[in-house]
This record gives structure tokens, C-alpha cells and sequence, in this order.
């Protein structure tokens, strides 16, 4: 299963146990990416965690 980086358009192969929403990252650029959909495979840069700092 292959799909391409949004970041820096390489094409990522993706194992066949990949899970949608799954967070993996990019071997050329190193971006986090989250798995949007496996039909078509389809990523998404991942979302940025916030630190709550106790609040």
C-alpha cells in the first residue's frame, strides 16, 4: 500500500497492517503523518499536541 507525503511528496509504502488514524513518519523528511483514509491510502500532516500545562 503506498501513499504520498504531504510534506515533501515521497512515496511512502505502508505496511498492510497500517490502521487509519494511525500516526507514522515520513523516512524522507521525517514529518509526522496521520493515515486519513486506506482507501485510497491517504495522509495528512499530524496534529500538533499541545501541552495542557495543568490547566
Amino acid at each position: 500500500m503506498n501513499a504520498t507525503c504531504p510534506e515533501c511528496a515521497a512515496t511512502i509504502t505502508m505496511p498492510a497492517d497500517t490502521l487509519a488514524s494511525e500516526i507514522i513518519v515520513c523516512p524522507d523528511c521525517g514529518a509526522e503523518l496521520e493515515v486519513i483514509s486506506l482507501d485510497p491510502p491517504t495522509l495528512a500532516l499530524a496534529p500538533e499536541v499541545e501541552e495542557d500545562w495543568g490547566e
